[in-house]
This record gives C-alpha cells, structure tokens and sequence, in this order.
C-alpha cells in the first residue's frame, strides 16, 4: 500500500477525465452523442490492450465466468455513457459535474434495493441531504420550479443528466456483483467493447462526417479515457477507497476552471450552492463508512484467537 500513490493517481485520472469531457463537449454540438460514445469506447480499447499486456495479464485478464453480467453493465453504462454526452452539449460543465454528484448518493439507495445492502441511519440522512444539493443545482433548470428565462435545452439537459445519474448508479451495482467473480481488467475492457459493439446500433439515427478537428478531438477522448480508467483502477491497488474517494470531488475545481477559460461558462450560486452540500454529504458517507470499517476491524481482532 502507497497512499500517496494512489491518490496521485486518483487525482490524475479525474484531470484526464475532465479533459475527456471537454473534448466530448466541444464536439457535441454537431456529433451525435451515441458515435462519440463509439470513438470513446474504440479508442480506449487498444490503451486497455497494451496495459494488460505491460502488466503481463494478456492472456489470462480477459477471461470471464459471467458473460452476460458484462453484456447488462455494457448495456446499463453505455446509456448512461450516452446520456452524459448528450448533456454536456446542453449545459455548463460545472453544472454536468455537479449534477453528476448524485450518482453514489443513488447507488446507495438502488444497492438497498437491489443488492439487499444495509442503509444506517446517518447513511440515510445523508443521502437526503446530498439530494436536497442535487435539487438545488436542478431547480433553475426546471421550468416546473422558476420561468426566469430558462430554455427548453437546458430543461432537457437537466432532466437527462439526473437520468445518467441514475443508469451511472444502476451501473456501479451491476460492477457491485462482477468484482465477486471477474477480474477488474475484463470488467474494464468488456465495457469498452459492449460499449463499441451497442454505440453501432445508433448508426441510422444520423452519425455525421466529423471535421478533422473533431475527429482528432474524439480519438483524443477515446485515448484519454482509457488511460484515465487504467489509472483510476491502478489508484485501488495502491490505497483503501476512503483514502482516495474524496478526492473524486476536485472535478468541480477543475470543471469550474475550464467551464471559465475554456467555454466563457460563469458557475450560478445555485450550482455552487449545490455542489457543496452534495460534496459535504459525499464526504460524510466516506467518513461514515471508513469509521464503520475501523470497528468491524478492531471487533474481528478481538474475537481472533490469540495464538
């Protein structure tokens, strides 16, 4: 274990994820969303290939006991893949990632529901609180709530970002169940090809001829995802979740410093506001959690017997 490391690590691989984001969205305006989820999950392909084959686990990280476990993750993450893509073209960049925000705070509630996880009380306020920040971030957007000039496309935006957040959630249970069975190598290399294999099925719904620019920009995000997967990935090995999940929350940094230079993009008090509960809840599950761990550890230590 090196924690230094891995949160290194972790912090770059949110850097290289928002760099991917920023591609994705310079080119959302004239490429469909479901062909930059095809190049985002093509091109991180052969970037997954030659770490496996660096690592020296070609020939047995692939192999797999549950194919269609991959094929509904594909299926599930692919959506959300495409959803988010579809949203950044709709709203401001600090606005996607604090709505994005919301996703561990679902995948609490669907991992209750679905995978029979035990929700504490101080896990269940939280959560409430964090959706009460997702709320606020969403309320200017939604024309049910305020009239002050808010568009029909960001309306949208809103509503499909909050139903990324959801299939991203359904997505994270659905990896809650491989990691008992399949190794974290083909879980990340059968999502890209699911992802390549499903984002064809979008082809009659009007792919375009991207620029050379924008084809430079969508291999760019293919590339740039794969490597921020494999460094994401390697962060776990070298430090304990606690350790490093907090700092999932310096994208709204780096969001809100390329929304300014980047897209002229001013963050609102309500995305700001927002945000921070949300972080603040997120943090307190993390510190929950770790604090929880911590006793089950010291209890397990005390019931070992001592030789």
């Amino acid at each position: 274990m090196n924690p230094l490391r891995g949160i290194a690590l972790k912090v770059g691989s949110v850097a290289i994820f928002m760099a991917m984001s920023t591609l994705i969205k310079i080119t959302a305006e004239h490429v469909p969303s479901g062909q930059t989820v095809f190049f985002r999950s093509f091109f991180a392909i052969p970037v997954i290939l030659a770490w496996l084959w660096w690592r020296g686990d070609l020939a047995t990280g692939l192999s797999t006991r549950n194919p269609m476990g991959h094929l509904w993750r594909g299926l599930v993450g692919g959506t959300a893949m495409g959803l988010s893509f579809t949203a950044l073209g709709l709203l401001p960049l600090p606005e996607v990632t604090a709505i994005g925000y919301a996703t561990p705070l679902i995948v609490t509630i669907l991992a209750a529901m679905f995978l029979g996880e035990q929700i504490r009380l101080y896990r269940l306020g939280a959560v409430c609180v964090g959706l009460v920040g997702v709320l606020i971030v969403l309320g200017p957007r939604l024309t049910v709530l305020t009239t002050d000039g808010v568009s029909d496309a960001e309306t949208l935006g809103a509503v499909i970002m909050l139903s990324a957040c959801v299939f991203m959630a359904l997505a994270a249970c659905f990896v809650r169940k491989l990691v008992h069975t399949e190794q974290t190598s083909a879980i990340v290399f059968y999502f890209s090809l699911t992802c390549t294999v499903l984002s064809l099925l979008t082809l009659p719904f009007g792919w375009v001829v991207p620029s050379p620019a924008e084809t430079l920009m969508l291999i760019g995000a293919g590339l740039l995802g794969g490597l921020a997967q494999i460094l994401l990935t390697s962060s776990y090995r070298h430090a304990d979740v606690a350790v490093i999940a907090p700092f999932d929350y310096t994208s709204m940094l780096l969001a809100l410093v390329i929304g300014w230079f980047v897209f002229s993009e001013a963050p609102t008090a309500a995305t700001l506001g927002g945000a921070s509960i949300v972080i603040a809840a997120g943090l307190f599950i993390i510190w929950r959690e770790r604090q929880l761990g911590l006793e089950r550890a010291r209890a397990r230590k005390v019931m070992t017997p001592q030789g």
